[in-house]
């Protein structure tokens, strides 16, 4: 199946997305972002629609990436976005321990994915396909050279999937004790030169 990529969200998906980001995300995140409502309501607050492809069809939403580039981050937010949503010192302690385990900034040259998801009733149909390969055009459009994302170490299914499409790990960064509370010992860099 051919799909539409649109660069950009509009609001009304706002919620679609936050959601699909926890499906994502959220059996990682959710020790320090739980419960699963704040931490919609958290991503709700600060997901940047600008800064993401995503593919729409028949009102529903099948797949989004983020962006990490020089116009900000998909998924970021700030110390008073978390004291808002989970009160100032329970919102520190957890961007404490998100910061420390989070994707750090891309290399100079290099676009970076901020967050990956596929609706389950979609996979394996091309969506995750058609959003990598808008990302690498859009790079390539934009002057970047590489293509980069932090991917959890034993996320096998991903890294397989980024290596089907060129990408290669650059390093491991081992997250020692925090792994205890986030349940993965490590992140993987991967990147593709454009």
């Amino acid at each position: 199946m051919s799909y539409q990529v649109s660069h950009g969200l509009p609001e009304t998906y706002r919620a679609a997305a936050a959601d699909l980001y926890w499906q994502a995300f959220g059996g990682k995140l959710g020790p320090v972002m739980g419960p699963p409502a704040r931490a919609q309501t958290y991503l709700r607050r600060v997901l940047r629609l600008d800064q993401c492809f995503a593919i729409v069809h028949d009102n529903r939403l099948l797949g989004i990436v983020g962006l990490h580039g020089e116009s900000g981050t998909f998924a970021g937010g700030t110390a008073r976005d978390f004291g808002a949503v989970y009160g100032r010192w329970r919102g520190l302690w957890r961007l404490g321990l998100l910061t420390r385990v989070g994707s750090k900034d891309p290399d100079i040259g290099a676009l970076m994915i901020d967050g990956f998801s596929v609706h389950a009733a979609a996979r394996g149909q091309g969506v995750g396909a058609a959003l990598l390969k808008a990302v690498m055009d859009h790079a390539r459009a934009t002057g970047f050279e590489a293509v980069q994302l932090d991917v959890v170490g034993s996320n096998w299914r991903a890294r397989e999937f980024y290596q089907r499409h060129g990408f290669t790990v650059q390093s491991q960064h081992n997250i020692g004790a925090l792994r205890l509370i986030f349940g993965f010992d490590s992140t993987a860099r991967m990147q593709r030169i454009l």
